[in-house]
């Protein structure tokens, strides 16, 4: 049985807009102030991963165990200096040709939807004037089993009212093309093949992307 594609799944961070230096300076400043080593590649095992669960990478890299109290804190501290650098965020953050593709998206009356584990995603999407071209947007809020968990994509798709053989997911993190794949959906990973070589196809960017083009890629 054919399916054609009806509805485009978004991740944020690394996809959207390129929020991933401000996680980094925001791990990095927490790292800093607690004497641990935080590096680009330790922010890496982090993209796509919940606050906690991003904690628990830089914990294990430094071979650091605290009580549960104290990371739920240090969590929290480092949620408000990323909440902070975000009132710095414009336009050069937006990843290029992300804004030109969900316009091309929405002219084509495809559905489109944000599958972000940040609960700060609202807050960016509002900042940037972005909340117009989605129509859902399913956050850490939502959820109970982050990515690779499929549960983020088949919520997006029953709010979408979309079969996942109709989605396609966008993702720039292994966790994420995990879960669209979980989920019974094709990814689109955003990156460098050799990072996301689970993903269904893969594209530096989404200037190299046709909305249209994508709308008629049917699957069986």
């Amino acid at each position: 049985m054919h399916y054609s594609t009806n509805a485009f799944l978004f991740d944020l961070d690394g996809v959207i807009v390129n929020t991933d230096r401000y996680h980094y300076l925001g791990w990095k400043k927490l790292a800093d102030e607690q004497g641990w080593a935080f590096d680009e590649e330790v922010n890496d095992a982090c993209r796509g991963v919940p606050r906690m669960a991003s904690l628990e990478v830089i914990l294990r890299h430094n071979g650091v165990t605290l009580p549960e109290d104290q990371k739920h804190a240090l969590a929290s501290r480092k949620n408000a200096y990323y909440v902070e650098l975000l009132q710095g965020i414009g336009e050069a953050d937006v990843i290029p040709g992300a804004v030109a593709f969900l316009q091309q998206a929405r002219a084509l009356d495809l559905k489109t939807a944000l599958c972000s584990s940040s609960k700060n995603a609202p807050l960016v999407l509002s900042n940037l004037g972005l909340e117009p071209y989605f129509d859902t947007v399913v956050t850490g809020h939502d959820i109970e089993r982050a990515k690779p968990d499929p549960q983020i994509f088949l919520l997006a798709a029953e709010r979408l009212g979309e079969r996942s053989e109709a989605c396609i997911v966008f993702e720039d993190a292994p966790s994420g093309v995990q879960g669209a794949l979980a989920a019974g959906m094709r990814c689109f990973g955003i990156g460098s093949p050799e990072f996301l070589p689970q993903a269904t196809w893969t594209a530096r960017d989404f200037l190299q992307l046709d909305a249209q083009a994508l709308s008629h890629r049917a699957t069986v």
